[in-house]
C-alpha cells in the first residue's frame, strides 16, 4: 500500500507551473474572425447594393441610348425630305410640274416632322418638342429647317451624354468588383492568418496544461502521475531490449524521505519549508543522471527512477549523491535540521512486479528511518515459489 502524505498549503512563488497556467488561461481570449467577418459582410452588402444600382443605372442608360438612336433615325428622314424640298424651292413658278413637286416634298417633310414630333412627345426623357407650327406643309420652309437642325443638336447632345454615362458607369463596376474580390480575398487570408494564429495560441495553452497536470507546480519537477508513466515505459523497453523481463538488465527506484523537514516548518515557518524543497529539487536535478528522472510524489518526498543500470554499487553511489544533495542544501540555507532516508528497490530481481517498486522502495525506506535515518538501504529479494 502507498502513504498518503498529508495535505498542507503550498504557496507557489511566481514562475512556477501554476502561475504558467494562470497566464495561460488569460492568453484564452483571442479574438475571433467574427467581428471581421461581420464588417466584411457589411461592405460585401454595400458593395452588392452598389453593384445592383449601377446595373440598373446601365440598362436605364442604355434604354435612353436606344430611344436616343430612334429620335435619330426619324430626324435623318425627315432631314432627307428637307433636303429635296430645299433642291425643289427655287424652281421656276411656271414649271406646273416641279411645284407639283415641291408641294409633294412640302408635305413628306411635314410628315417626317409630325412623326419626330410624337417621337419627342413619348420620350422617357424630358426633351425640348418639336414646334407644332412647323408641322404644316404651309409653314416657313426655314422655320422648318431651323426647328429641325434644333431638335438634331439636342438629341446628338443627349446620345454623346448617355455613352459617356454608360462608359462611367461600366468602368465603376469594374473597379467595384475589383474591390470587391480584394476584400473577399483579403479576409479569407486574414481569418485564415486568425484561425491558425488562434490555433497555435491554443496549442500552446494546451501544453502547458499537460505540463501543469505532470508535475508538481512548486518544484516543477514530475508528479506522482508522470514517475508512473515513466515507470511504465521504461518497463516495456526493458522487456524489449532483452526479450525477457528477467534478464540482466534492470530499472530501479529510489525513495527518498527528507528526515526533519517537519521541524524546518514548525521552527521556521511553511515559506522557508517551501524555498527548501525548490532548493533541494534544482539540486537533485543537477545530480542525478540525463536518463534518470527524480518526481515529487508529495509533501517531503521524492523519487527517482533509474532507467538502467549495472550493478548494485550504482544504485548506492546515486543514493549517496543524493544523501550529499540534502545535506549540502541544508547546510547552505543554515538549517542543520535536514537530512535524507533511501529505499532502493529494482526490478525485476528485487521485485518481480514493476508496479510494486514504488512501494517497495518506500517501505524500505521506513526500515532505513526506523534504523537511525540518513542512509540508504536495498529492498530485500521476494523468496523463491
Amino acid at each position: 500500500m502507498f502513504r498518503t502524505v498529508s495535505a498542507r498549503s503550498i504557496h507557489a512563488p511566481e514562475g512556477t507551473l501554476s502561475s504558467r497556467v494562470r497566464r495561460a488561461l488569460g492568453r484564452v481570449r483571442v479574438p475571433g474572425p467574427a467581428p471581421l467577418a461581420g464588417a466584411a459582410l457589411l461592405c460585401l452588402l454595400i458593395g452588392l447594393l452598389f453593384l445592383a444600382f449601377q446595373v440598373r443605372a446601365i440598362f436605364s442608360a442604355q434604354l435612353q441610348q436606344e430611344y436616343v438612336g430612334l429620335v435619330l433615325e426619324a430626324v435623318e428622314r425627315a432631314d432627307a425630305a428637307r433636303a429635296a424640298a430645299f433642291s425643289l424651292q427655287n424652281l421656276s413658278a411656271s414649271d406646273t410640274q416641279h411645284q407639283a413637286l415641291y408641294r409633294e416634298a412640302r408635305i413628306e417633310l411635314a410628315g417626317r416632322l409630325a412623326a419626330l414630333h410624337a417621337l419627342v412627345a413619348s420620350s422617357p426623357m424630358s426633351a425640348p418638342s418639336v414646334p407644332s407650327a412647323v408641322l404644316s406643309p404651309s409653314a416657313a420652309l426655314g422655320e422648318a429647317s431651323a426647328a429641325l437642325d434644333s431638335t438634331y443638336n439636342w438629341w446628338r447632345t443627349e446620345r454623346d451624354r448617355t455613352s459617356a454615362d454608360v462608359r462611367e458607369r461600366i468602368l465603376s463596376v469594374s473597379h467595384t468588383l475589383i474591390a470587391l474580390s480584394a476584400t473577399v480575398f483579403g479576409v479569407l487570408i486574414t481569418a485564415l492568418g486568425m484561425y491558425a494564429k488562434r490555433n497555435r495560441q491554443l496549442l500552446g495553452i494546451s501544453n502547458e496544461f499537460e505540463q501543469a497536470s505532470l508535475h508538481d507546480p512548486m518544484t516543477g519537477l514530475p508528479n506522482r502521475r508522470k514517475l508512473f508513466a515513466a515507470l511504465e515505459e521504461a518497463a516495456n523497453a526493458l522487456a524489449g531490449r532483452v526479450g525477457d523481463v528477467r534478464g540482466s538488465t534492470r530499472i530501479a527506484v529510489l525513495y527518498i524521505d527528507l528526515d526533519g523537514f517537519k521541524r524546518v516548518n514548525d521552527t521556521h515557518g511553511h515559506r522557508i519549508g517551501d524555498e527548501f524543497l525548490i532548493a533541494v529539487s534544482r539540486r537533485f536535478r543537477q545530480t542525478v543522471r540525463g536518463g534518470d528522472m527524480v518526481a515529487r510524489i508529495g509533501g517531503d518526498e521524492f523519487a527517482l527512477l533509474v532507467r538502467e543500470f549495472s550493478s548494485d554499487s550504482e544504485l548506492a553511489a546515486i543514493a549517496q549523491r543524493i544523501i550529499t544533495c540534502v545535506a549540502e542544501t541544508d547546510a547552505q540555507m543554515g538549517l542543520s535540521i535536514v537530512r535524507a532516508s533511501i529505499g532502493i528497490a529494482s526490478f525485476p530481481d528485487r521485485c518481480h512486479d514493476y508496479w510494486r517498486l514504488v512501494a517497495a522502495a518506500d517501505e524500505t525506506m521506513y526500515t532505513v528511518k526506523r534504523n537511525g535515518k540518513n542512509n540508504y538501504a536495498f529492498a530485500s529479494a521476494p523468496a523463491s515459489a
